[in-house]
């Protein structure tokens, strides 16, 4: 189970929680997935290549027999500053309610020049 956790007073923000408190017995860590489909091609642009690196995750966590709302952490990595404004359109509808705690971080490079966004996630049920 999991509960969100702000500062007293702070603004709540619908990208995410500033703590989670995980009571559950399992843990699974999702490696950064980048936004490639199944053939290994990058998406076009970073609206899409963020909604591929979502279904990246989400795919780890069912194998793992989990789901987005067991979600604890995500950190994401983004390439471009500029990205922020379609990273943030493609990634917060995808978030479960309340949002997991998180971390974005400005990176010179991803594994391949091609990647624009790689997330990694700590899910716990």
């Amino acid at each position: 189970m999991l509960q969100a956790v702000n500062r007293p007073g702070a603004r709540p923000n619908p990208a995410h929680s500033q703590g989670m408190v995980a009571t559950g017995t399992r843990t699974l860590y999702v490696a950064g997935q980048v936004g490639i489909d199944g053939d290994g091609g990058a998406a076009d642009g970073i609206e899409a290549q963020t909604r591929a690196a979502l279904v990246n995750v989400e795919s780890v966590l069912t194998a793992g027999g989990m789901g987005m709302a067991d979600v604890a952490k995500l950190t994401v990595y983004l390439t471009q500053e500029e990205d922020m404004a379609g990273f943030v359109r493609a990634f917060t509808p995808c978030l479960p309610s309340p949002p997991p705690a998180g971390t974005l971080v400005f990176v010179k490079a991803l594994a391949s020049p091609q990647y624009l966004v790689e997330i990694e996630a700590i899910a716990v049920r």
